[in-house]
């Protein structure tokens, strides 16, 4: 068991680390809200444009992180050596809301480079833990020298109030800390506040209340005991590397998003200001008054001003050498078809559809619009591989937390079932269900195929079975259609007559 000190020391180190990755984690953050500071490709034109462009932006970044989220969805799990999925651990899945917060979950990580999931056992409830996925921006794991699995540590740190709280997770305890907010974190009236009110305070007790302190608990103890005996938050990394941190999917879109704003400041500026004709004058005096005094009387001249000219529609023009010359408009198509090819670079680096970015569809078949994304199922395929692993240690973790040591044992070989990746539409995915029913896949198997959860397969199952009770001869019929080299196909189950043996009187 680790000492106060040890736990102490702990905190702070992955305390540290964790404050590290926040700036990438805000920023990307900030870029998936629209948040985007203008770059500028030159002193001038910041000088001149960067306070009318200050908060425009094109958000290309959240179409890219929002595109293979909309495909990952978790629909079970099952142990090693079953056929069905299990009922229980889906009940806790549903429970706990995670139909809906695994979304979050898995945005976070195509943002953050990573997420996490905490199990924790429920005091109300044994049989229903709580399973809660976390942001990136909060927690952070760490693991056993040389491994990538085996966790060590794991700690969560946050803000409610005016107070910094963290939880420190290790194999056998749990440490819950707190401290005062720091100042940067605080309002600039606050930090006021503080600042007066450090007075009030003896200089020992203001240096101990910016520490972590061991946090007060009245029901239970601190540090507390871990029953399940090992760290109970799991990572989940976007795309993890062998020897580096993982990877965002907007790391690299940040740049290109960069330039597009550019192009459009600069396509908004052109449009402004040269979109018209422009009509220029050479060979003249510019325009002269006389100048009045209160008498009426000239006493000097003063020019024109030319915006009543421009407001007027009508000039007067002098001098034997004038003539007016014409400036034609701008060609503004180059910029849009920059922004085009910039667009598209975006759609290859990421695997977006292009059409999910720039709009255009003309008379696409389904096949090539299913070619189209190709490379975006690829994508969610290898996400659900790489969060699948995590998903299955949590489901280990659920287990533990429930007690079924021998379910725990069969997670750690077991699968996590997903919907599936692709877009299709319901005529052709029930072809394609039919033509694998010929071939002699079973009905369970292809109604996951067609997207229904198991609990909802296990439902249409003992709908079939009270069809077959209600009317024995047509389920009879029925399943002799499914026999191959019957000769008789399932739609002419109807035309079965029944053999009636006649009995001579």
């Amino acid at each position: 068991m680790a000492t106060l000190g040890e736990a102490l020391e702990l905190v702070a180190l992955l305390e540290s680390e964790l404050i590290r990755r926040r700036g990438d984690i805000d920023r990307h953050d900030d870029y998936y809200r629209g948040k985007h500071p203008l770059r500028f490709a030159s002193q001038e034109f910041a000088k001149f444009h960067g306070e009318r462009y200050r908060d425009f932006s094109d958000n290309w970044v959240q179409v890219v992180g929002d595109s293979p989220i909309e495909r990952m969805a978790v629909t079970g799990f099952q142990a090693y050596g079953e056929h069905k999925a299990d009922t229980e651990l889906w009940k806790v899945w549903q429970v706990n809301g995670l139909d809906a917060d695994s979304q979050l979950g898995f945005l976070g990580s195509v943002l953050s480079a990573r997420s996490f999931v905490l199990v924790w056992g429920n005091p109300d409830d044994e049989d229903l833990p709580v399973v809660t996925f976390e942001d990136a921006s909060q927690c952070i794991v760490a693991y056993e020298p040389g491994s990538r699995r085996h966790r060590r540590a794991a700690l969560k740190r946050w803000q409610d109030g005016n107070s910094d709280f963290a939880t420190l997770y290790l194999k056998h305890e749990v440490w819950k800390f707190e401290r005062p907010l720091s100042q940067q974190d605080k309002s600039p009236q606050m930090a006021d506040v503080d600042e007066a009110m450090k007075l009030w305070v003896p200089q020992g007790e203001r240096r101990r209340r910016q520490t972590w302190e061991p946090r007060e608990m009245d029901s239970e103890p601190n540090p507390q005991p871990n029953p399940m005996n090992i760290v109970p938050m799991v990572e989940l990394p976007n795309k993890p590397m062998l020897i580096s941190e993982p990877i965002s999917d907007v790391t690299g879109v940040v740049a290109m998003q960069d330039a597009i704003n550019l192009i459009w400041a600069q396509l908004f500026t052109a449009s402004d200001a040269a979109s018209f004709p422009q009509r220029v004058i050479t060979g003249a005096e510019r325009p002269m008054i006389p100048k009045l005094n209160a008498a009426g009387e000239i006493v000097g001249k003063q020019p024109v001003d030319l915006d009543k000219f421009q407001v007027d529609r009508v000039a007067w023009i002098t001098g034997k050498d004038a003539k007016i010359s014409e400036w034609s408009a701008a060609n503004l198509t180059m910029y849009t078809d920059v922004m085009e090819v910039a667009v598209g670079h975006l759609a290859a680096q990421t695997r977006t559809p292009q059409h999910y970015l720039i709009g255009k569809m003309a008379n696409l078949a389904e096949g090539a619009l299913l070619a189209a994304e190709t490379g975006l199922v690829k994508r969610v395929d290898e996400k659900k591989l790489w969060s699948g692993q995590g998903l299955r240690e949590v489901a280990r973790l659920i287990a533990l937390a429930r007690d079924e040591t021998a379910k725990a044992e069969a997670m750690r070989a077991g699968s996590v079932l997903w919907a599936d990746s692709e877009s299709r539409s319901n005529a052709q995915l029930a072809d394609s269900l039919v033509k694998l029913k010929d071939i002699g896949f079973p009905f369970e198997w292809l109604a996951l195929r067609y997207g229904l959860t198991p609990t909802e397969v296990a439902d249409v199952v003992a709908m079939r079975e009270k069809e077959a009770e209600m009317d024995p001869l047509g389920a009879a019929a029925q399943m002799l259609a499914q026999r191959p080299g019957t000769g008789i196909e399932p739609e002419d189950v109807d035309d079965v007559e029944p053999e009636v043996e006649e009995v001579p009187v």
